[in-house]
């Protein structure tokens, strides 16, 4: 009796194991049904948000500082944020502070591999004509590309300038549509380039100070290395042509290096249909400044403006930043569907702030906001969620979240797999 007890035992064991995987099947069949589609999918419903700790005021409205200069602004770098603007939008002629947007180019083809620093340029008859500010280059002459940079930089030549755009585009012509296309991007509205140098007294040759601060900006947050060259004091370079070998000092002209120890750069400028202009560019506790001042009476009130501003943006703001090192380590992200079952996460970038007035950057609150799950397929780089910044009750920003690694949507026999391991899993 005993005996017959067992062998019914092990027949209804035998039985569930049976209808067990006859359920696997099923499922499987169900779960392949409609399976065929790649598209990403967004974030789930349900969002589980992580908050790490950090009050708002507004900015106070800058003060009016005296400033005689027809046109100015404050900006600080890494944000782009304005600190003080004066007929910021009004169109001026530039004088050599034009030389910022050949700059950029220069820097934009070296970054393109299109040139080097030690490529030959020969200067042509056109370039060695220049007047104005130069560094007295002849016809035939061969510099390479670095000392041209130094000559533009340093002591404003207006034969380098030309020389450089005519390699890059064959001709100062080409060069200038390349300038305007630059500034249409950087969304400089008030800028229009007729040369590559400011040299012109033309009514078409014009900017604003709100648009130098944009292309100064993109000089030196996309180039920093510009500062090697923006800060040289004095240098020489050597002629070689047919009269043989000799030296020329190159003096630079923005005296605030002399005069503001914070200086970094960048360009000055002047003509009698300019007056006299500058893009000041300065540093102190990690916070970088531009001063842009057009249109001054003379050259002292254009630095002693330009460091006005400098010291007035430095004594009332401070930079937040948060990068990878001080932030928090993210989660494991649960993925549905896929044939991993969770996913690695990263931060797509750094994020900074600029605090004034009696903003406190140590008040800066991050809030991670995450779904609970997320179904695949995800690629590398695969947005899936945002670490917001919020500064009392008011976001001041957000980076976003990515998968740091590609999941693949689950197949037939993944699901087979995971479906036995749970019915069978001897």
């Amino acid at each position: 009796c005993t005996a017959v007890i067992l062998i019914k035992k092990q027949d209804r064991v035998q039985n569930m194991k049976k209808k067990r995987r006859w359920l696997a099947v099923l499922l499987l069949l169900l779960l392949g049904t409609g399976q065929t589609g790649l598209a990403r999918h967004p974030y789930a419903k349900k969002a589980v948000v992580q908050t790490v700790t950090q009050n708002t005021e507004e900015t106070a409205a800058a003060p009016d500082m005296g400033l005689t200069a027809v046109s100015s602004v404050l900006m600080e770098a890494s944000t782009g944020t304005v600190l003080y603007e004066k007929n910021a939008d009004q169109r001026l002629s530039p004088a050599s502070i034009t030389k910022i947007m050949t700059i950029v180019l220069i820097f934009d083809a070296l970054e393109q591999g299109k040139i080097t620093l030690t490529d030959r340029v020969t200067t042509s008859a056109y370039a060695a004509s220049m007047g104005g500010s130069q560094v007295f280059l002849e016809e035939g002459e061969v510099q390479d590309v670095e000392t041209l940079i130094k000559c533009i930089v340093v002591a404003s030549g207006n034969d380098a300038s030309v020389a450089m755009a005519e390699y890059l585009s064959g001709s100062e012509t080409a060069f200038v549509e390349k300038m305007n296309e630059r500034a249409a991007e950087l969304g400089m509205e008030n800028t229009h380039f007729e040369d590559c140098c400011g040299l012109t007294d033309s009514d078409g040759h014009y900017t604003s100070a709100r648009d130098v601060a944009i292309m100064s900006r993109e000089l030196t947050v996309h180039y920093p290395q510009i500062h090697t060259y923006s800060t040289i004091w004095m240098d020489t370079i050597t002629h070689e042509t047919a009269r043989g070998s000799s030296e020329f000092g190159l003096a630079n002209t923005n005296k605030l290096l002399k005069q503001y120890s914070y200086a970094t750069g960048l360009k000055t400028g002047s003509t009698s249909k300019a007056k006299y202009c500058v893009s000041a560019t300065a540093e102190k506790d990690g916070v970088e400044l531009i001063a842009v001042v057009l249109a001054a009476a003379d050259y002292k009130v254009r630095f002693q403006e330009a460091k006005q501003l400098l010291e007035y943006g430095f004594a009332n703001c401070s930079l937040y930043e948060d990068e990878d090192a001080k932030r928090e380590p993210l989660p494991l992200l649960p993925v549905t569907a896929g044939k991993k079952e969770q996913v690695e996460l990263r931060y797509a970038e750094p994020f900074s702030w600029l605090a004034t007035g009696e903003q406190n950057p140590e008040q800066v609150e991050r809030r991670l906001v995450l779904p609970e799950e997320i179904e695949a397929p995800l690629a590398e780089g695969d947005t899936v969620g945002t670490l917001e910044y919020w500064y009392g009750e008011q976001i001041i920003g957000s980076v976003p979240v990515q998968a740091a690694e590609a999941v693949e949507r689950a197949g037939y026999v993944q699901y087979l797999q995971q479906i036995f391991l749970l019915y069978c899993p001897e």
